[in-house]
This record gives structure tokens, sequence and C-alpha cells, in this order.
């Protein structure tokens, strides 16, 4: 499905913003998976807040709420309560 995103934006936005796009995609894919490495979530954590500073560059300020912020938090959230595939924090 991820790939078919890829192919279906190619179009339609800038090299630099289909990037920003589709790492975000691979960090949601990554952090919902049923399997995650603890190892990885530091590296996780670490591409989240990349991929946001990269898409504060491309995309106007009135696009960033308290949802997109919580991007950054989603890697501790399975350090402390397991995958999201399970049900996340209740």
């Amino acid at each position: 499905m991820q790939k078919l995103f890829t192919v279906a934006i190619r179009g339609i936005f800038p090299d630099k913003v289909r990037v920003a796009i589709t790492r975000l995609c691979f960090l949601f894919n990554a952090i919902y998976s049923k399997v995650i490495d603890p190892r990885k979530l530091d590296e996780l954590e670490n591409v989240a807040s990349i991929v946001l500073y990269q898409m504060e560059m491309y995309f106007p300020p009135s696009f960033f709420d308290i949802m997109v912020h919580l991007i950054v938090h989603l890697a501790r959230e399975i350090r402390l309560c397991g995958p999201f595939f399970y049900g996340g924090c209740i």
C-alpha cells in the first residue's frame, strides 16, 4: 500500500515534500507493526524528529498543531506500553 501511495503522489508534490511524506509513512509502518525491535526505538524517535523538521520547512505553520507534535512521542509510548498493535496505553 505504501508503494502505491508513493507512486500516487509522485506527480503532485515537489521531490522534497514527497520524500518527507514518504518518510512519515515509513515511520508509521515501523511504529504500527506487530513486532518492534526495542533497540530500534531510539532510531525511530530520531527519524520522527527529522521528518517533522522536514515537514516544517515545506508546510505552513497552520498545519502544525498538538496532534502533529505527538508523533515525536510515539516511540517513547512503545517503550512504556508495548506495540500499538496490541492497543497501546489506555
